[in-house]
């Protein structure tokens, strides 16, 4: 069974026209994709349309994958270029904070549940206003959870750029929600 076999070995074998090995590629990586896509698109049936994009070029280009990089690295990296690609195309907005799943405890009273709203509100809005180029790592980061590495790799930026950009993109929330307070926002 192909559960068990390491993806490189499995890229190699789609590679040689073992359509079971892509299969199992695609079952290990289809929603790693869509979610990426998803936080980036913000529309369900889109994102489901881009991944299906992103795994047809993702099978023409196997050959081009390098084993020195992490496999999910390289992956995301490509969705997330299709996507950009894609938005310069369409000139669309990007990452609803709002639609991002949160939990809230037991401990949430309507006041606070509606306070949180107004907050993630206000940090959507936020992040929206920010340039592509600061926006990328911050949602690759804080919603996708990659490391500061993996962001590097996957933007082809060095890691003191990824370090730099989140750190000024932090900075431009901050200030942005703070005059956002000021304003009675």
């Amino acid at each position: 069974m192909l559960k068990n076999v390491e993806d490189y070995e499995l890229i190699k074998m789609a590679v040689s026209g073992d359509q079971n090995a892509f299969s199992q590629l695609l079952n290990r990586y289809k929603n790693l994709v869509y979610s990426v896509v998803l936080r980036m698109v913000n529309d369900a049936e889109e994102a489901n349309d881009l991944a299906q994009e992103i795994f047809i070029k993702l099978y023409k280009n196997l050959d081009k994958y390098q084993p020195e990089y992490k496999f999910s690295t390289w992956l995301i990296r490509i969705s997330t270029n299709h996507v950009i690609d894609y938005r310069r195309k369409r000139k669309q907005e990007t990452v609803s904070i709002e639609e991002i799943p949160y939990e809230l405890t037991n401990q949430m009273t309507p006041e606070k549940e509606y306070v949180k709203k107004e907050e993630i509100k206000q940090l959507e809005c936020a992040i929206k206003t920010l340039p592509d180029l600061y926006k990328i790592p911050i949602v690759l980061y804080h919603q996708q959870g990659l490391r500061y590495q993996e962001i590097a790799d996957t933007i082809g930026e060095p890691l003191s750029k990824v370090k730099n950009r989140i750190f000024r993109g932090r900075k431009m929330l901050k200030e942005s929600l703070k005059k956002g307070k000021g304003e009675g926002i």
